[in-house]
């Protein structure tokens, strides 16, 4: 495929939609894919979007992953070459949990491994009917720890589930996705799309603060270590 790797639209109103663009391939990771979404993400930074939307091209897939043709090349790495790709795939994934506007993905079709990641670093997720997420790193032999999944699934299913996700890889379907807090709609296939925009813009609406001031809240209260802290920081925010 040619043409870019990642494609950036300003939607208006201050939404901007961000979409993997390997269809073909089924929106899989390269390193080169890694490096378009850090640069992507550090556009967003300064160009006014006060919502986004996070996707992937065409109907089969949000992200499936690590692309399974690179992994014959993974072997081959000298160390400082594969930490090297570590930091790439982690610095991108990084990158959008850190935004500081509320980023909304839309998931249809596999959401698995590294595509699970991106979906996790997302402030919330509307999938379709025909979802499938998983942790696949543990099938290949990797550490579910890959792109940061070990600490933000725990945060949305809770450890028990978590536990279970992480060391079966099995995948999750919508229904049971809903369920346990993995995602936090199911909207129709064909309705997908339009619903993520229209949110996107509800957070972004001008005058409306409350999407940037309450992710930056609740990432902040969430890396304390009590409830008892939390509220004594509020207490300590009063004038």
């Amino acid at each position: 495929m040619t043409g870019p790797l990642v494609l950036l639209e300003h939607l208006g109103d201050g939404v901007s939609r961000l979409s993997l663009n390997r269809p073909d391939r089924m929106n899989s990771l390269t390193p080169d894919l890694f490096d378009a979404l850090a640069d992507a993400v550090r556009t967003l930074e300064r160009d006014g979007t006060r919502a986004l939307v996070l996707t992937g091209a065409g109907e089969r897939a949000f992200c499936a992953g690590y692309d399974l043709a690179m992994l014959p090349s993974l072997p081959g790495m000298t160390v400082p070459e594969f930490l090297d790709l570590e930091d790439r795939a982690s610095g991108a994934v990084a990158a959008l949990h850190r935004l500081p506007f509320p980023v909304v993905a839309a998931i249809r079709g596999a959401a698995s491994g590294g595509g699970l990641s991106l979906a996790l670093a997302a402030d919330l997720r509307l999938a379709a009917p025909d979802v499938k997420l998983n942790a696949a790193f543990v099938r290949v032999g990797l550490s579910v720890g890959e792109l940061g999944t070990s600490w933000l699934l725990p945060r949305l299913v809770g450890p028990g589930m978590a536990a279970e996700l992480a060391f079966t890889g099995r995948v999750v379907a919508a229904e049971e996705a809903l369920a346990i807090g993995l995602v936090n709609r199911v909207v129709a296939a064909d309705a997908l799309a339009d619903e993520a925009v229209a949110l996107a813009r509800e957070l972004a609406a001008p005058g409306r603060l409350e999407g940037r001031i309450g992710k930056r809240t609740l990432r902040a209260r969430g890396e304390l270590p009590s409830l008892a802290a939390a509220l004594d920081l509020e207490l300590g925010d009063r004038p």
